[in-house]
This record gives structure tokens, sequence and C-alpha cells, in this order.
């Protein structure tokens, strides 16, 4: 049965908060949810057993033990969720894994932050744009963030856990930021951590070396980002519909 296992049951939470690292456009989600769990040395806590995800292990650099591939991290202290995958979640399942997941945080009374790039070409600090459905609609405004300039839509697994966190009245929000279409973006991922994730979320996080270390970091991930652009649709992504609405 499609379930997410958890492995620490000695820790709890009061009303958590989720942030989703999938990998979209720019990898904004991932690159930002990576670098919470390291840089909050969050505890593995919990693995998704959902439908349709790849049955396949993960490992790291000098680490003798392997993962499954999508993962969430905690912090008791900070009442932090973290989703970590470490391949695409194929559109042909999504909505599967959405349930799967939405289900899981529905019982915990969690608010689930949300994340997508929104292809853009121009230079400077990206922006960033934020939904919301319930009574999470109210933090975008204690907040100051801004709702989109123009009608889109996400698609994608981040659009399906958005669709399934309304149909369900999970309070969810869907943070959107401008972000390189092609390549790895930490830019764009250390503006949705400044603006979005740490006010919200009540977390303070060093952000500098994700500029820093841009280079790095790009190389790290490019394989992923080239399957990404080989196998679009399996993108979670914001993009206009400009007249066609």
């Amino acid at each position: 049965m499609a379930h997410v296992q958890v492995h620490r049951e000695e820790i709890e939470f009061d009303e958590p908060t989720l942030i989703e690292g999938l990998p979209g456009v720019g990898l904004v989600g991932k690159i930002a949810a990576d670098h919470l769990v390291d840089a909050l040395d969050m505890t593995y806590y919990a693995s998704c057993r959902c439908e349709g995800l790849p049955e396949v292990a993960v490992f790291g650099e000098d680490d003798p033990t392997y993962d499954p591939p999508v993962r969430i991290y905690a912090d008791e202290e900070r009442d932090l969720l973290a989703l970590q995958s470490d391949v695409p979640v194929s559109p042909n399942v999504a909505d599967d894994f959405a349930a799967c997941l939405t289900r899981w945080l529905g019982e915990r009374d969690a608010t689930a932050l949300y994340v997508s790039g929104l292809p853009a070409e121009k230079e400077g600090v990206p922006s960033l744009y934020g939904v919301a459905n319930g009574d999470a609609t109210h933090l975008l405004d204690d907040h100051g963030i801004a709702p989109p300039t123009e009608s889109g839509v996400i698609s994608g697994p981040t659009g399906a856990l958005l669709y399934e966190a309304d149909r369900t009245d999970l309070d969810a929000l869907g943070l959107v930021v401008e972000a390189n279409r092609n390549f790895p973006d930490p830019e764009a991922a250390r503006v949705v951590l400044l603006d979005g994730v740490g006010p919200i979320a009540g977390v303070d996080v060093d952000t500098e070396h994700l500029v820093e270390q841009a280079e790095e970091i790009s190389q790290a991930r490019e394989n992923l980002a080239k399957r990404m652009q080989e196998s679009d649709e399996e993108s979670s992504r914001a993009q206009p519909m400009g007249m066609y609405q």
C-alpha cells in the first residue's frame, strides 16, 4: 500500500511546515530543500513509498549506506520538514504521488510550501510570487509576497500537489520564482529561501554560499538538469498562459 514510512517516531511536531524539493525548472526547489537539510543538519525522518516512484537506491560520496530516492527530513525544534528528491517524478504518476503525500501531511495538520520555477531570461535578482489556498492565503500578505503579475499554470508534480491540497483542504502555498530554464539556478533558490521559506517558516538560514558556490552546484546537478531537459514534461514549472486562459 502506498504510504509514507516514518523512521523516527520519537520526533513530534505541532502543525509543521513542509518545504518541497522536487526537481523542476532551474532545480530551484531541489537546491533550496537540499540546502535546508544540510545547513540545519536535519534528521532523516521518513521515506516516501508512494505508487509510481522509481524503485531505486541512491548513495552519496564516502557513505556506505543507501537510501530511497524520495525522503523527508525533519527539524523538531523548528517544526520543519523538507522533502528531498533525487529523481524526477513522472507526470504519469504525479496524481498518485500527490494523493499519497497530501494524505500524510493532512494527518499532521501541516502547511505545505511548494516551489516552482518560472522560466525567465532576464538578468538581476529573480522575482518571487506566491499563490495559496484556504487559510494559507493570509501568509502571503503577512510576509509581503506578491501575487503573479499575469495568469499562468503550475504543471508537473508540483502542480498535482497544489491541486490535491486544494481538493482535500490542506493549507498550501505555491512559491513561484523566476529561474533559468536550462541550468541549475542557485540564485533563484536563494530568493525562495530568503523571501519565501525563511519568513513563512520562521527559519533563518545562511545562503551566501549558494551564490558563491554556484558553479559547484551546477556541476553537481548537470546530469539531472540534462535529464529534465530531455524529458521536458516531467519538469514541474510555472508558465504564463498569455491570452489563452
